[in-house]
């Protein structure tokens, strides 16, 4: 079709025509299918059923500990020991809590803005207007708990490349104190699949803050979700700010929600010893310990970390053809219009769409009007507002394969009608 922008006013007039002719017919398939959140597929939470089993009438744990009573505020043992090498944080750094890493994040969030962190001097509630650094396209949810708690949002924008710009990171961040933390996805991050290097990871761990009490929120959410033979490593960060003499610099975060039952499933915390005694002296008040009997079929079921591996190689045969089939539609849609970029996952669960400035939004509503659900217009963005308005995150893991096909056939009309739509009002 080669580049829209190339086309003349007629050209471009002509091309609508067949585009809403064709927009026309795929509405009357009257489709309903989502492309909105991540969501592991049936498929995939059958991988782990073996857990509803689990874990029978032995219900104590390996020290004797029996997991139906209350107590155990660090989480089983056993379990730590299985995703300490898998999340690179030491046992005795690493708690183990119940199905949600976002609630870690956010109850630690709640607690530094009540109460001041290890080597802070004051709550963060008491700075006027305290902010996060955002790299964006982002994850919505890590926005919304900044949003929640009245925590100003300073987008980061990627380089050329598509990678943290870790030096604006590092002026901001050493450049004023209201700035008290980053959200960040290190690996196969959401939504563009990028992997922090190993020297961006050391010029996070060293690098000089104005506040004393930063922090990085490393959400390592996708620690094992690789989508091919090779399993991409990040650097220990939490070894590096130990090294760099900044020991409670970072909280790591980590879950089984897309590894075994995505409502059911264990989160984890790794942070210092200070960062450690802070965090549990707080939620000590609020509950006597998390759900060890859920945590023992975890153990029971996935045995070891080389076991976690296994699990998603089973999960990654049914994902891959996913990512491969949103690649191929892209590539042969869009390929050479000049409307439209994207990123190629080798990991996590999503796609980035950058499509033609000023066109996001519409094409969402184009394609909501044909039955298919997008995730909202600027969600990548803090207070879900994208100033260039180009950004689409896809996520290809719920749907089959040929709900899939369809879906994506329907986007990619939406991107050209929009884009056609666009040009001609230049």
């Amino acid at each position: 079709m080669g580049e829209f922008s190339s086309l003349d006013v007629d050209a471009l007039h002509g091309l609508r025509e067949e585009l809403r002719k064709e927009y026309a017919r795929f509405q009357e398939r009257g489709l309903k299918l989502d492309l909105t959140r991540g969501k592991p597929s049936a498929e995939q939470l059958d991988f782990s059923n073996e857990l509803l089993a689990l874990p029978g009438q032995e219900y104590k744990a390996a020290d004797g500990t029996d997991c139906r009573n209350y107590g155990g505020l660090h989480g089983l043992p056993e379990l730590r020991e299985i995703f300490s090498p898998l999340l690179q944080v030491p046992v005795e750094q690493l708690i183990a809590s119940d199905n949600s890493s976002l609630s870690l994040m956010h109850d630690l969030v709640m607690h530094a803005m009540l109460f001041a962190l290890p080597g802070g001097t004051a709550r963060w509630v008491d700075v006027e207007r305290p902010a996060f650094l955002c790299p964006v396209p982002g994850y919505d949810r890590h926005f919304s708990i900044c949003q929640k708690f009245g925590i100003e949002m300073i987008p980061i924008e990627p380089t050329a490349d598509g990678l943290l710009d870790i030096d604006e990171v590092e002026r901001l961040a050493a450049s004023d104190t209201r700035i008290k933390g980053l959200w960040f996805v290190p690996k196969y991050s959401n939504p563009t699949g990028v992997t922090v290097s190993e020297q961006q990871a050391e010029r996070l761990a060293r690098m000089t803050t104005a506040a004393a009490d930063f922090r990085i929120f490393w959400d390592d959410a996708y620690s094992v979700h690789h989508l091919t033979d090779h399993r991409v490593t990040v650097a220990p960060i939490l070894g590096l700010c130990e090294q760099a003499g900044h020991a409670d610099r970072v909280f790591v975060f980590g879950s089984t929600s897309k590894i075994t039952f995505a409502g059911a499933g264990v989160s984890f915390l790794g942070t210092s010893p200070a960062n450690l005694q802070w965090y549990l002296g707080h939620i000590a008040k609020r509950t006597i310990g998390p759900d060890k009997v859920n945590q023992l079929r975890h153990v029971r079921f996935l045995k070891d970390a080389e076991g976690v591996q296994k699990l998603m190689e089973r999960h990654r045969d049914n994902l891959a053809p996913k990512f491969a089939k949103v690649q191929e539609i892209l590539a042969e849609e869009l390929g050479g219009t000049g409307i439209g970029t994207w990123t190629e996952a080798y990991g996590g669960y999503f796609v980035s769409l950058d499509v033609l400035d000023g066109t996001a939004a519409e094409v969402i509503r184009l394609a909501k009007e044909a039955g298919i659900a997008l995730t909202p217009a600027g969600a990548t963005y803090p207070y879900g507002k994208e100033p260039r308005d180009r950004n689409i995150r896809l996520a290809p893991s719920f749907p089959p394969v040929a709900d899939l096909d369809t879906a994506m056939r329907g986007v990619v009309l939406c991107v050209k009608l929009a884009a056609v739509e666009k040009l001609i009002q230049r």
